[in-house]
């Protein structure tokens, strides 16, 4: 099999080109337009396996699109603006890329009549869930543009399963981290300012809760779904590790032997969701569990930035 893997060069989308070299035997195409949170440096350990392959390309542009797209079977779309913060200072470009991008990703691969096309999403469209589990059809909430942008493009995708019959499915994960994140996000971003002997930004009270998923298991999740998941079909993937932002710093602070003068609080961010929390029965039926705990993949994290200053030291000079 032949997999297109848009915003291959991205993080969790260089992940996945990883899990599929290292579990199938497939030949993936790279696709990335090479923004700032994605780049060839990436991709480095596998640029030399014969079974891969780079194209330098927009989401938006139907024309380089097809022409990478075409002879493949299947197609994997993690390609998206995915910083909410960015999103708030200027939306433009998150409505383009998540909405109008994944149009003509959807409208392609009808064209090309392309065998499976996976669209990653995410679990804030759901909004702030104060208790309980978001389930696949529990109604839509987003409260940032990110996140309006992302549920826009669940729904143009799901549309082209409706109308066209095309083989979609839809995948919302929660907060992923691990090796490659682009270091704006919070782990990648307090793990390198630990490891700079820099202060960590922490928003409002802290209280705010996440559920992480180490990205290997998210991946496997993905491809989980990519082979088993039913056509025009939802599927949320979690590892239930809800923790609030307060005890991920103390757990990164204690990894690095840093203290309570490591951490500064901010201004809260506009809008802030509470919390998110995903029910994955779903998911969970095909046989999916998360093979890391949280504590185990935060050491691996930290391991991992610590012993990878070459990657992250140069996009860190350029923000």
């Amino acid at each position: 099999m032949k997999l297109l893997v848009t915003g291959g060069a991205g993080f969790i989308g260089s992940n996945y080109v990883r899990y599929v070299l290292a579990n199938t035997d497939h030949e993936v195409v790279v696709y990335d337009a090479l923004t700032y949170a994605g780049n060839r440096s990436t991709l480095r350990d596998v640029d030399d396996d014969p079974r891969t392959s780079f194209v330098h390309g927009n989401i938006c542009d139907p024309g380089t699109l097809e022409a990478a797209m075409r002879g493949c079977d299947g197609v994997v779309h993690f390609a998206a603006e995915s910083h909410v913060d960015r999103s708030i200072v200027g939306s433009d470009d998150f409505i383009n890329t998540n909405c109008f991008g994944t149009n003509v990703v959807m409208d392609t691969a009808r064209r090309l009549e392309i065998g499976r096309v996976l669209h990653i999403g995410t679990d804030e469209v759901y909004g702030s869930v104060e208790v309980g589990s978001s389930k696949e059809g529990d109604p839509l909430e987003p409260r940032s543009p990110y996140s309006a942008s992302k549920a826009g493009s669940d729904l143009i995708a799901l549309s082209y399963h409706a109308t066209h019959g095309l083989n979609v499915v839809v995948t919302r994960c929660t907060n992923n981290f691990g090796p490659f994140q682009y270091p704006e996000k919070a782990i990648p971003l307090f793990t390198t300012n630990l490891l700079d002997g820099k202060q960590i930004p922490l928003y409002g009270d802290g209280l705010n809760e996440r559920d992480w998923i180490y990205v290997d298991d998210h991946c496997s999740g993905v491809h989980l779904v990519f082979e088993q998941g039913t056509p025009g079909e939802i599927y949320n993937i979690g590892a239930g590790n809800e923790t609030t932002n307060r005890v991920l710093v103390d757990k990164l602070l204690a990894l690095q032997g840093n203290d309570e003068s490591s951490v500064r609080y901010v201004e809260d961010r506009l809008g802030h969701d509470r919390r998110y929390s995903v029910d994955i029965a779903k998911v969970t039926a095909l046989g999916w569990k998360r093979q890391r705990s949280l504590d185990e993949a935060l050491e691996a994290t930290v391991a991992w930035y610590r012993d990878n200053r070459w990657w992250w030291e140069p996009l860190r000079a350029r923000t």
